[in-house]
C-alpha cells in the first residue's frame, strides 16, 4: 500500500526514528481506532495495547504453569530414582540383585514389563555360582552382538527382537526399550523394558534418563562377573 508514493514501511520507519512525532501529535493516540482482536468493535489504540498486554500475560502464566509442572515431574523422576538405586544398592546377595533390580524398577516408574540378561565377556566371565540364575541364561551370538552395537539405549516397535522374548508376557509388547550393560569397556548385557503402549518407547525420545538407568544398572550387575 503506497500514500503519495510513501510506502506503509516509509511510514512505520519514520515513526520508529522519530520518536518526538507523537509528543507534539499527542491528540492522534488518542484519536486512533484499531479493531479489537476479540471481535469486530473498534477500540483506542491505548485499548488494544492493554488487550495485547494481557494477552502476552496470559502467555507468559502458561509458560510459568508448564515449567511448574515440568519441575514437579522432574523432582517425582528424581525422587523414583533416588528409592530404586537405594534398594540396588541395599541389595547385599548377589543371588537376588537382579530381581531387586529389575522389580524396584518396574514398581517406581510404572514400567509394565522388565528383564534382564547378563553374559561372560571375554575379559571376565560370569561366576561359576550364578550361571543357573534365570538371568545368565543362554543368549543368542546375534542378540549379544545387537547389544554390543548399541552406542545409546534403542527405543522403538518391537521388532521381533529375541530380547523381547525375554519379559514375561512378551505377546503383548509393542514398544520397547533395550539397554546395553557395560564393563570395562565391553558389554555383558541387556536390560529390556516392555510396554503394550506404542508410544511409551519411540525412535524420537530423549534417553539421558535411559543412559542413567544403563549406568546404575551395569554397575551394580558387575558384582555377577569374576573379579
Amino acid at each position: 500500500m503506497t500514500l503519495q508514493g510513501i510506502t506503509e514501511d516509509e511510514i512505520a520507519n519514520y515513526l520508529v526514528h522519530t520518536p518526538g512525532f507523537f509528543e507534539r501529535n499527542a491528540q492522534l493516540l488518542a484519536s486512533i481506532q484499531l479493531t479489537s482482536p476479540h471481535g469486530q468493535r473498534a477500540v483506542s489504540l491505548q485499548e488494544r495495547q492493554m488487550e495485547m498486554l494481557r494477552d502476552k500475560i496470559r502467555g507468559l502464566e502458561k509458560r510459568i504453569m508448564d515449567m511448574i509442572r515440568l519441575s514437579q515431574e522432574n523432582e517425582a523422576i528424581v525422587e523414583r530414582l533416588h528409592r530404586w538405586v537405594r534398594a540396588v544398592m541395599l541389595s547385599h546377595d548377589d543371588r537376588a540383585l537382579p530381581d531387586t533390580l529389575v522389580e524396584t524398577l518396574r514398581h517406581e516408574f510404572l514400567i509394565p514389563q522388565v528383564a534382564v540378561r547378563v553374559w561372560s565377556t571375554p575379559e571376565r566371565a560370569l561366576r561359576p555360582e550364578l550361571a543357573d540364575l534365570p538371568q545368565a541364561a543362554e543368549v543368542s551370538e546375534d542378540a549379544r552382538s545387537f547389544a554390543a552395537s548399541l552406542n545409546q539405549p534403542y527405543c522403538g516397535l518391537n521388532a521381533g527382537f529375541e530380547a523381547g522374548k525375554w519379559l514375561e508376557d512378551s505377546a503383548h509388547i509393542t514398544s520397547l526399550a533395550l539397554i546395553p550393560l557395560h564393563h570395562g569397556g565391553a558389554c555383558f548385557g541387556l536390560l529390556v523394558l516392555g510396554s503394550p503402549d506404542a508410544t511409551r518407547y519411540t525412535s524420537d525420545m530423549g534417553v539421558d534418563f535411559l543412559l542413567q538407568v544403563g549406568d546404575v544398572s551395569s554397575a551394580a550387575l558387575s558384582r555377577l562377573l569374576s573379579a
